[in-house]
């Protein structure tokens, strides 16, 4: 069975950049429901499954419905761990390969930005490591994942939902000003820490 995870701080920890009513509603109601919801599912499927990482590696072989509430667990699993208000830097490591592939950091949260304001709809963009072992910033709809066997377009190291529940309370539909406001909550030591123990790209999704 798989449990809610705990947010790092108290709701009210993430102010004034996310208000402690979104949070406290988009964990225990929205990411609540998804674990409520996939645990139903794979009892009544009758399906032993530990690890979200198997579904989504024969994800063809699943209904739409586990798709999306195991999407739903995987990334606000990984959305809660890279939040924090200890404005962090990225590790050298991870910094060179920042510039490496996209410039400077400064051009990179300018591009990551740009995705997800630009992406329709509900979704979440991605900073991923490709098949290639390079940067790349990518899309997924809804609460797909690029870890899916369909998708499988790298590891993600970073990720921001863009689901309006996700900002709407404060922000309304001015979705710039929110994935501008989550700059100053980046855990960089969280996200350094899943850039240097990747797994070895040909065992992607």
């Amino acid at each position: 069975m798989f449990v809610l995870p705990k947010l790092k701080n108290p709701t009210n920890a993430y102010e004034p950049y996310l208000d402690a009513e979104t949070m406290g509603i988009h964990h225990e109601l929205h990411h609540g429901s998804y674990v409520k919801k996939l645990n139903q599912l794979l009892v009544g499927g009758n399906l032993n499954i530990s690890r979200i990482e198997d579904i989504f590696e024969n994800i063809s072989d699943y209904s739409g419905d586990i798709r999306n509430m195991a999407g739903g667990h995987y990334n606000h699993t990984l959305f809660w761990s890279w939040l924090d208000n200890t404005m962090s830097a990225p590790s050298p490591e991870l910094h060179s390969r920042i510039a490496e592939d996209f410039g400077d950091l400064d051009a990179f949260k300018n591009l990551f930005t740009q995705s997800a304001v630009g992406l329709f709809g509900s979704g979440w963009v991605w900073l991923v490591v490709n098949k290639e072992g390079k940067l790349d910033i990518v899309q997924t709809a809804n609460q797909d994942s690029p870890l899916m066997s369909d998708i499988n377009s790298g590891y993600p190291i970073f990720g921001i939902d863009v689901w309006e529940h996700a900002y709407y309370l404060k922000y309304k539909t001015k979705r710039v000003e929110y994935v501008t406001a989550l700059w100053s909550l980046v855990d960089w030591n969280t996200i350094s820490e899943r850039f240097s123990s990747k797994p070895e790209m040909n065992n992607l999704g």
